[in-house]
């Protein structure tokens, strides 16, 4: 298919163009195709497309792959699906691939450069020629002139990952968009077309590995029946880019492999390990290693046998050797351990920094609890810095209001990239050079993620991982102009809707610093009364250490000290409840209901102030959307609307529920003016829902 020009095959230009018809026009659109819509342009846009009439051509150097040829079959059906028709055989304006260009490296990297009759891709490899592709009809797709296009792009973090939390029996845990996407039971044999549509997915927004199945692994996962259904998806998603990671349970020696113990210091374990790397690289040569969780909520780990992470890290890396990585998560707590919950991590791995193998990454939560609606950066960013450390945030939303609360991450996730250590590095300098991985929201619902809205977390994700300087408002108004609408006074308007939605969550969920206060073990809706579980971290209680006197957890050195964990400069932010943002001021400080905060309120008044704000950013959300009728497919339309009302009903169940538990405790009335919670604490602490969905 090599020479100078190359046309898509018929059924892929006949389809896009199909897909244009009136039996297919917006009121049919359901989510499925996500941010690839390549909607039909308009206006001055479609002019200048037209004008430029373009044509895919591609220099001999361009090595023939399959990689290669997704990429020119993506722009035919982008390009032709925005002009509404089929591309022309004699189109002037010519689209250049040179994918083996040995001045740029071989990363995904690329460049973009438009002229009066060419747009030129150059990149160093097959792979940045899809990244390029996919950048090149993003910028089209929003309405660029492509004889204007100056992009040079190369990517931040070698290592772009989601890991889903799937089981092999097809239910996600903390997942809210349906079943898992993944068919184990009828694979290798038969693999669902919609693995195929996820890379792409995944590809476009430069995601380049998928952990597959869930942390709290199945040791039966790594069997040889197993290994066998993952080449088959290894070997459908190498050509768009992405690696195949394997959650490994550590105790799969003794669990499947016949041995009496998993001691990583034991020869039999580690030669057990190594034939089980060998007979995975032997059925996938670029495997891309094991994603660990080890003595963490009670999964099996080193400390079973009295070593430490680094040990077991190291047995397994020794294993994989060159070949491939493993990623252990630094998410541990212990209920032998009564310290704060905040400093566990830190303690357990900070003192192991520099006795990591070269090819092991310690892969941290943006914050040391556990991905509540804000929490300040994690400590052992910065503090470790002979370790590889890679970034872990959550797409999906266990602690946000799941897929039915509207609530755009990047805001959160730009919070603490942008973060600064303390250490001469930000955040997202110290990750960088490693990676950023992301638990992910997708799940067999027709629109992936449970609703259209969540969708943009996705994509956040991915733009965030390849360029972590990219505002959050660049990546709202992209997805959102290629999701819905490109038209100014929608974007005008969805843009802020997107990007103020954090902060509600915050405001009536979590305000001030406040944490973990939902549910027991669904996660779902307040309950900040629940004081009584057995592992006194498991309380909401634990992190508000509410009374009469005061609320909020001491985290100075008169409390538990894990503020010392920081860096000086920036422990120095924090040591002063009254020159505390107070953003963070309950999570590091314990203060009386009547501290004064900046606003010239007291706490109480404040805390009551920061519901109502919540609720009343989710009523204008809802004013917004429906305003934006006019610019979006009625089917999608409603179902974001119908979203909106849950979560307006929530919100304010959140600001009841949590109000009227707070006067229980400090005994005090609301300020002049507020509404009464609707229903008494008891109606509230009597509501059960054993029933919600990713527990």
């Amino acid at each position: 298919m090599r020479g100078k020009s190359w046309k898509a095959p018929f059924a892929v230009v006949a389809a896009a163009f199909l897909a244009l018809l009136p039996s297919q026009t917006a009121q049919a659109e359901d989510g499925y195709d996500l941010w690839l819509r390549y909607a039909p342009l308009e206006g001055a846009a479609l002019e200048r497309l037209q004008a430029f009439n373009p044509v895919v051509h591609f220099d001999s150097a361009t090595p023939d792959s399959e990689t290669t040829d997704i990429a020119i079959a993506e722009l035919e059906r982008g390009l032709a699906s925005m002009l509404a028709r089929p591309l022309a055989d004699d189109g002037q304006g010519k689209i250049a691939l040179h994918c083996a260009d040995p001045a740029l490296p071989a990363d995904g990297s690329f460049r973009l450069a438009g002229a009066a009759d060419a747009v030129t891709l150059l990149a160093g490899s097959d792979l940045g020629c899809l990244y390029g592709t996919y950048a090149l009809l993003r910028e089209l797709a929003q309405g660029a002139d492509p004889r204007s296009l100056n992009i040079a792009s190369a990517p931040a973090m070698p290592l772009r990952m989601l890991n889903h939390w799937d089981n092999p029996d097809g239910h996600v845990e903390r997942g809210y968009a349906g079943r898992s996407i993944f068919d184990w039971w009828h694979l290798p044999q038969r693999m669902d077309e919609r693995m195929i549509d996820y890379a792409r997915a995944n590809a476009s927004i430069g995601i380049n590995a998928v952990a597959v199945n869930n942390v709290n692994a199945r040791a039966f996962m790594l069997e040889a029946r197993y290994i066998e259904k993952l080449a088959r998806l290894a070997d459908a998603w190498r050509p768009y880019g992405i690696r195949v990671f394997l959650s490994a349970r550590f105790s799969a020696p003794r669990d499947i492999g016949g041995l009496p113990t998993a001691d990583p210091l034991d020869p039999a374990v580690r030669a057990w390990w190594k034939a089980k790397a060998d007979e995975i690289y032997a059925a996938i040569p670029d495997f891309g290693g094991f994603l660990v969780k080890a003595n963490s909520e009670g999964q099996p780990g080193p400390q079973d046998y009295g070593r430490t992470h680094a040990d077991g890290a190291n047995m397994l890396a020794e294993a994989l050797g060159e070949r491939g990585t493993v990623i252990w998560r630094a998410f541990v707590y212990s209920e032998f351990d009564e310290t704060d919950r905040h400093a566990q991590a830190y303690a357990e791995f900070v003192p192991l920094d520099g006795q990591f193998a070269e090819n092991v990454i310690v892969q941290v939560k943006n914050g040391a609890i556990d991905f509540q609606p804000r929490e300040p950066f994690h400590p052992m960013f910065g503090a470790m810095p002979h370790t590889r450390l890679m970034l872990e945030a959550q797409i999906t939303k266990e602690y946000l209001g799941f897929a039915s609360h509207l609530a755009f991450l990047a805001p959160m996730w730009e919070e603490v990239l942008r973060a600064d250590t303390g250490h001469g590095a930000t955040v997202a300098e110290v990750t960088s050079p490693v990676g950023m991985a992301g638990v992910a929201n997708t799940g067999s619902d027709r629109n992936w993620s449970g609703s259209d809205f969540d969708q943009a977390n996705w994509y956040a994700f991915g733009r965030l991982a390849w360029d972590p300087t990219l505002s959050s408002e660049t990546i709202a108004r992209e997805w959102a102009a290629q999701t819905f609408s490109r038209a100014p006074a929608f974007l005008d308007s969805v843009v802020p809707m997107m990007l103020g939605s954090r902060e509600a969550v915050v405001n009536y969920m979590t305000p001030l610093g406040l944490a973990h206060l939902m549910g027991t073990g669904h996660h779902y809706g307040p309950a900040p009364w629940v004081c009584d579980l057995e592992r006194p971290e498991w309380n909401p209680c634990y992190y508000h250490r509410a009374d009469a006197n005061g609320i909020g957890f001491d985290r100075t050195e008169s409390g538990t000290n894990a503020l010392a964990q920081y860096a000086p400069a920036i422990a120095a932010q924090w040591a002063d409840p009254a020159s505390t943002d107070p953003i963070w001021l309950l999570w590091f400080h314990r203060v009386s209901w009547d501290h004064p905060m900046p606003s010239g309120r007291s706490l109480w008044a404040e805390l009551v102030h920061r519901y109502d704000s919540g609720v009343a950013a989710v009523d204008a959300m809802a004013d917004s959307w429906a305003n934006l009728a006019p610019f979006v497919d009625a089917r999608r339309h409603r179902a974001v609307t119908e979203n909106l009302a849950i979560q307006a009903n929530e919100a304010r169940w959140w600001r009841d529920a949590s109000l009227a538990y707070w006067q229980s405790v400090n005994g005090r009335e609301l300020p002049a003016g507020t509404p009464a919670p609707a229903h008494t604490l008891d109606y509230y602490r009597s509501l059960t829902f054993p029933e919600a969905p990713g527990n």
